[in-house]
């Protein structure tokens, strides 16, 4: 199935509760929520505090990409936040088994991202264990960014590796999706697309969503 992810990064933070339901009455799938700490990216953004505030004004999953270097440590706090799916990147610095036993554990999805230089092999130690795989088609770190076409192979060949073990898993891709890229992005192999400007800055949202929707599944 075809996921369509809203990135709140590109939304109005001063109108969050309004933006979040927008979001839900313009169709979205999920929420993808940007964590950033300043260390394992350059910028900052958000907490567990304010994915506890989305969470009690949707009933949308919340998919919550943390860009953080050490992981582990706030794992339980997001947890308690109310997220739905937690993405930790493979490049941070936490023993992925551990992220992703706690995760599991508490009965969520776990998810793990390579950025645009990381090797899709970094990811196939822990395949038969995630729900999905997050990869960037842009450098982590900030919104706005145009699309890098020369991550496709890396979503062909995971896509290929899903298939090869008879696993049920969602391939993310987060970064410059929008009614151009998604198409690249599909044929690829993705099936959950996170988009962020392309549907906060459409004049109509609902429209926009439908859109990616429709040429996502015009491949199907």
């Amino acid at each position: 199935m075809n996921l369509i992810a809203p990135s709140i990064l590109s939304c109005d933070f001063s109108r969050i509760g309004e933006e979040v339901e927008s979001c839900l009455n313009s169709g979205a799938d999920l929420l993808h929520v940007d964590v950033m700490d300043g260390i394992f990216v350059r910028n900052i953004t958000i907490g567990p505090p304010v994915v506890k505030a989305i969470r009690k004004c949707t009933p949308l999953k919340l998919d919550v990409h943390l860009m953080i270097d050490r992981p582990l440590r706030y794992i339980p706090e997001f947890l308690d936040a109310g997220s739905d799916i937690i993405t930790f990147h493979a490049e941070a610095d936490s023993p992925a088994d551990e992220v992703i036993d706690l995760i599991k554990k508490a009965g969520k999805t776990a998810g793990m991202a390579v950025s645009p230089n990381t090797p899709i092999d970094t990811v196939l130690p822990y395949l038969d264990r995630l729900g999905l795989v997050l990869i960037m088609s842009v450098e982590p770190g900030f919104g706005g960014q145009s699309f890098m076409p020369s991550v496709l192979p890396k979503v062909t060949a995971l896509k290929e590796e899903i298939e090869r073990r008879g696993l049920n898993i969602d391939i993310e891709i987060d970064g410059g999706i929008n009614d151009e890229t998604i198409a690249q992005a599909k044929k690829a192999g993705a099936n959950v697309f996170v988009s962020g400007s392309y549907i906060f800055k459409s004049e109509d949202r609902k429209a926009a969503i439908e859109k990616l929707r429709s040429i996502a599944n015009g491949f199907d």
